[in-house]
């Protein structure tokens, strides 16, 4: 979110103010009271919040306390605002936009700047895209000085700045790759009254796969009040690679490529029985023992929306056999919490063994289904009741 990107830079240096943050819309009064005029902002991960009514100016405590309660617990592209920043009103002579980013196609780096930027980089980059500059990066020399200059230069960022913009371009490479990240974005990057630059907003993205070099970043995860994070976060903490979707069909498999398209099958299937959707992703991937499977089914039986599970397993380097016991072990952990029906379909390796395992367990939840598109189909009907 905003507030912690600006942590994350003021810790490196950029220049930023932070603000303060509340989450009930009274605090606010102390913060502006503390602050002077400010600008309230919504806290969500998400662009266009000032087009959503998610940014406010308040010119007295009495407007942040107003404004506070307008935007606290309005939808922002589907996010709830739990919390808003009370930040201090800047005066801006100009507003650009500045980013290092992870070019995949390219396997490198990019830099894109922008002195006609700001909050309508995106108008800016269709109307003139001459204007947003895209800035190969070595990955093996990175940003030093040289490079600091040709990218202010290329920019075109005014002379009176220029050694600020370039001493800011450095520091922000230093964010970029000290903390591991493939985003730091700052929009906009504003030239305020006295030739000052300041991110008055940022937006960076941390590669959760360099977390083990990097504690402190826990500090960024926020468990939000609402089920569906409440239901996410549990996952994680079960080490489960799982996404909540909109729907009441649960999924279980092993492998995101199956998982992908157990997907699609069910949302087709479900098109025959009112619109049913898949609840989830979940790849449990090629470990499915018994407490994988148990903890993968505790995550999606207490989702209040899922109507129905349905486990795809297809059989490689752990058999079907070895599924099927995950599964009966499962049911018993839960107990009682595996109150929902399962529609299970089994293929591959030791594919016969595995649903004998099934058919001898007979548990009144599990209905063993031999194809894919039968599965999905009974799945989305057990569902629409």
């Amino acid at each position: 979110m905003e507030y912690q990107a600006k942590e994350l830079f003021a810790k490196h240096g950029v220049p930023v103010t932070l603000g303060i943050v509340v989450d009930k819309a009274e605090d606010a009064r102390a913060a502006a009271e503390q602050l002077g005029v400010v600008v309230v902002k919504a806290q969500v991960k998400a662009g266009g919040r000032g087009k959503a009514g998610g940014v406010k100016l308040a010119k007295t405590p009495e407007e942040a306390v107003e404004h506070a309660q307008a935007i606290l617990g309005i939808e922002i592209k589907g996010l709830t605002v739990n919390r808003v920043l009370i930040a201090p009103a800047a005066s801006i002579v100009e507003e650009y936009y500045f980013s290092f980013l992870l070019d995949r196609s390219n396997r490198s780096y990019l830099c894109i700047a922008s002195v006609e930027g700001g909050v309508e980089i995106e108008e800016v980059a269709k109307t003139n895209p001459d204007a947003v500059k895209q800035i190969p990066i070595d990955a093996s020399t990175g940003v030093d000085d040289a490079k600091a200059l040709a990218i202010v230069e290329e920019a075109g960022f005014p002379a009176e700045i220029k050694d600020q913009a370039i001493t800011l371009v450095k520091t922000l490479w230093q964010v970029f790759v000290q903390e591991d990240a493939t985003l730091v974005e700052v929009n906009p990057l504003a030239r305020l009254e006295g030739n000052v630059l300041e991110a008055l907003d940022g937006k960076v993205s941390l590669d959760e796969n360099a977390d083990f070099r990097h504690p402190d970043h826990a500090a960024f995860e926020i468990i939000e009040a609402d089920a569906d994070s409440q239901i996410e976060a549990k996952a994680k903490a079960k080490g489960l690679n799982y996404v909540k979707l909109d729907g009441s069909v649960g999924i279980i498999g092993n492998g995101a490529g199956l998982v992908m398209s157990t997907l699609d099958v069910v949302a087709y299937a479900g098109e025959a029985h009112g619109g049913v959707k898949p609840a989830n992703f979940l790849d449990i991937g090629g470990g499915a023992s018994a407490q994988v499977m148990a903890d993968g089914l505790d995550v999606i039986l207490n989702d209040p929306q899922v109507k129905s599970v349905f486990v795809n397993v297809f059989g490689g380097i752990t058999s079907c056999d070895a599924v099927a016991n995950g599964i009966v072990g499962a049911l018993e952990i839960l107990g009682d919490e595996a109150s929902k029906p399962l529609v299970v379909r089994l293929d591959g390796n030791n594919v016969e063994e595995g649903r004998a395992i099934l058919n001898a367990a007979n548990h009144p939840l599990v209905t063993l289904v031999d194809t894919m598109d039968g599965a999905a189909d009974r799945a989305a009907e057990l569902a629409n009741v």
